[in-house]
Parts: structure tokens; sequence; C-alpha cells
């Protein structure tokens, strides 16, 4: 007779979440605008993927060749590296419900 395994039932939600999101902000130096996208980034990182985000700022005044490979072409710019796709969200990121579209946690309604 053979032995039977127990399996834990991981629920689909859990199986499709990343486990680390690595997010790149593209700001130019520390106006209101881009000021005011980080920290909308921030609190919507803290609130939605609790401890799995990983922000890297990257300011095109210091840096400005960086901009051509996520091919910026305004600021604040966020860019969802992992997981793939990569995504594009352009905007201070006021509005919490176009963060979860264009990142992809949540369908359009």
């Amino acid at each position: 007779m053979k032995a039977k395994t127990a399996r834990r039932r991981v629920p689909a939600s859990s199986r499709m979440r990343p486990k680390s999101w690595q997010l790149r902000l593209y700001v130019t130096d520390k106006t209101a605008k881009s000021q005011t996208a980080f920290s909308n980034l921030k609190k919507f990182c803290e609130r939605h993927l609790q401890g799995r985000y990983l922000i890297t700022v990257i300011d095109l005044l210091k840096q400005p060749q960086l901009a051509k490979g996520d091919q910026i072409v305004a600021v604040p710019t966020v860019v969802r590296k992992l997981p793939k796709p990569i995504r594009t969200l352009i905007g201070d990121l006021c509005d919490t419900e176009r963060i979860l579209v264009g990142l992809d946690l949540r369908a359009p309604e």
C-alpha cells in the first residue's frame, strides 16, 4: 500500500503574487511633484505590497543617461522592472485605482 503524503493547498492568489517587486522612480531633483510621487508610491507599496518591494529613486538631473534605458519621456515616472512584464506609470501617483491597474495588481473595471 502506498503512503499518502499530505499536501498543503496554496491559494491561487498566493501562487500568482510575486515575492519581490522592483520599482524605479524617475524624478528631477527635489521638486514638489517628485517628492509627492515618492511619498504616494511609498504609501501605496506599504499598503498593497507589504515588505515585498524595492524602490530605487533615480534623479535624472544627476544621471540623465539612465532615462534612455527605460524610455523615460516625462517625470515623475515609475517603472515596474519586476515582476515582468515591465509596466510604466507617469505622474504624481495620487490615484490609487490607477496605480493598482497600471502596476497590474487589479484588472480595470
